[in-house]
């Protein structure tokens, strides 16, 4: 963790002193805030290579914030919440974060879960990661976060596009299952095959002229996926 940003929300002071007081032993630049307004702030000024945020908070709460970072950033986020629902860790991770940890908890498996998250932001280098890709049918843009289809935006949720995102980035390389969930969901997700498999033919469906036979989203079979791009002037259709 050393000389690295991490920017810590919560309005809950105890915690917030116990979190700023542990990452700073492990040699982290730390950076507190009690609620939303002044995160953002923050997020602007020092730019966190890292963000520790709960869902539980006056004024504007943990999703709202969430969502606001995204339009900013793609800054790892990890989730630290009282709220232990299912579907409050499936909404955490469609939001755009990349773990989700319950209170209580202990402060050594969250300092390693955010050593994990600085290591998958930076597995690959942004000057490699190719941003664009245009054809006829389809356009993606990943620094604007912008997929359009025959010149109409798509919606994607925040998992969707991070998914599309990786395989782009990879794009006429084929990605294993395990490759795709620990890149996309995490490793503590890399036994849910099934996530793959569901959130591709979601993209199908919203990419795809024929999403029944793709020719973009290809699957190489008891493999993994690989994103094709189509030869100059060929039509996806």
């Amino acid at each position: 963790m050393h000389g690295r940003k991490v920017l810590l929300i919560d309005d809950d002071l105890p915690v917030l002193n116990m979190l700023e007081h542990t990452f700073l032993l492990a040699g982290a630049q730390v950076y507190a805030a009690t609620n939303g307004h002044d995160a953002l702030r923050l997020l602007f000024a020092q730019r966190p290579d890292l963000v520790i945020l709960d869902v539980m908070m006056p004024d504007m709460d943990g999703w709202e914030v969430c969502a606001r970072i995204r339009e900013l950033s793609d800054v790892p986020i990890i989730f630290v919440s009282a709220l232990g629902a299912e579907e409050d860790i499936v909404r955490a991770l469609d939001s755009g974060a990349v773990d989700y940890v319950i209170k209580p908890f202990s402060l050594l498996v969250l300092l390693a879960r955010a050593r994990v998250a600085l290591r998958r932001a930076e597995r690959v280098a942004p000057a490699e990661r190719p941003l664009t890709y245009r054809d006829d049918y389809l356009v993606i843009d990943l620094e604007q976060r912008q997929v359009l289809v025959r010149g109409q935006p798509v919606e994607l949720t925040a998992i969707e596009f991070r998914l599309l995102a990786y395989l782009l980035q990879n794009a006429g390389w084929v990605l294993t299952f395990q490759q795709i969930l620990e890149h996309v969901w995490g490793w503590e997700c890399r036994g849910n095959v099934e996530y793959v498999h569901v959130y591709v033919w979601h993209l199908r469906k919203k990419l795809e002229e024929d999403p029944k036979n793709p020719c973009y989203l290809l699957t190489e079979h008891g493999v993994g996926y690989r994103f094709q791009k189509l030869p100059l002037n060929q039509p996806a259709w």
